[in-house]
């Protein structure tokens, strides 16, 4: 299997088993050869990709939750004095399900 180090330094890759070179007329190895053909490849990105990747950032710097809070409620539930607002926690639903069908 390939690893990322053959690949940083341009070696060529196997699988395993013996490795053999074929040699292009010119007397190059043929994995040598084909690289010059992908040095003009490029990538780029839309502006909607750009931004998926500057929001993929940023959510990478912050916490996932709030650790506070979360030890708050689980010290509310242990205790029984947690209260779930049916029609707030139904009304959250609907506008979460409403900000979906715009994306």
């Amino acid at each position: 299997m390939p690893t990322i180090n053959n690949i940083r330094t341009n070696q060529p890759m196997t699988t395993g088993g013996n490795v053999s070179h074929t040699e292009t007329s010119k007397g190059k190895p043929a994995a040598e050869a084909k690289t010059s053909a992908t040095d003009s490849d490029s990538v780029s990105l839309s502006s909607q990709g750009q931004s998926v990747g500057q929001i993929h950032q940023q959510l990478a710097t912050q916490e996932a939750f709030d650790t506070e809070k979360v030890n708050a409620i689980k010290e509310a539930i242990a205790n029984g004095s947690y209260v779930i607002d049916a029609d707030k926690l139904a009304a959250n639903m609907i506008k979460l399900e409403d900000d979906l069908k715009g994306l």
